[in-house]
């Protein structure tokens, strides 16, 4: 069981990693820190857990300081990812804009530790400090260009070219998520995924000789 001082070792890191990410985008004053500070909104989850259900309500909004959370649809009994957020990538649920129930489910691929917000905390922050509706604005923004980019060279790929861009752009998830989701996330069977690697795996040893063969000569 952990100890209190533990826990209050392990918000300090998060605080500052937190900090550290705020100040790619805006300085903050001793205040400023000290209101994020006072909104106790980090919080800590196992593996596995769910934080959202399709069909369920919620304001929360998430934040990802360590670990990994995915989305995904259950769609006749499978389970379709559309997505996978690693540390300093944020995700406000859909359910949290429209005010309707979730249409998906929000889950831990790893242990995590979250910051999580809701509107009425927003509001009240961005009253005592405009700066972090600038950040705010700033992030959304970013989530919103990378997501239609995202989109758009999943429509216009193969799955191979999917999982090859995954390996260029993101290649620590192909190590950091099961097999099965990660199949899911490129629209494809887990079979197929494991056939797709002993491919690549193939052309880039073949590659490899031809330059070995290539150097002798």
């Amino acid at each position: 069981m952990a100890s209190v001082t533990d826990d209050s070792n392990n918000n300090k890191i998060m605080t500052n990693i937190l900090f550290d990410f705020i100040s790619k985008y805006v300085s903050l004053t001793d205040d400023e820190k000290n209101a994020i500070v006072s909104l106790d909104i980090f919080r800590s989850f196992k593996k596995g857990t769910t934080l959202l259900k399709e069909g369920q309500k919620s304001k929360d909004g998430y934040f990802v300081l360590k670990g990994c959370i995915r989305t995904y649809y259950v769609i006749n009994g499978d389970e379709k990812t559309t997505a996978f957020y690693t540390e300093m990538e944020g995700l406000t649920p859909h359910c949290v804009i429209n005010k309707a129930p979730s249409e998906y489910f929000i889950s831990c691929v790893e242990d995590t530790i979250l910051t999580v917000a809701n509107p009425d905390m927003e509001v009240e922050i961005f009253s005592k400090f405009p700066k972090f509706e600038t950040l705010c604005r700033i992030l959304s923004e970013e989530l919103l260009a990378k997501q239609q980019i995202d989109f758009d060279e999943f429509k216009t790929s193969s799955p191979e070219q999917r999982y090859l861009n995954l390996l260029q752009i993101r290649p620590d998830l192909v190590q950091r998520v099961p097999q099965h989701q990660l199949a899911s996330y490129l629209g494809i069977k887990p079979q197929s995924l494991s056939r797709l690697r002993a491919r690549i795996f193939e052309k880039s040893k073949s590659k490899v000789s031809f330059l070995n063969l290539s150097e002798r000569d």
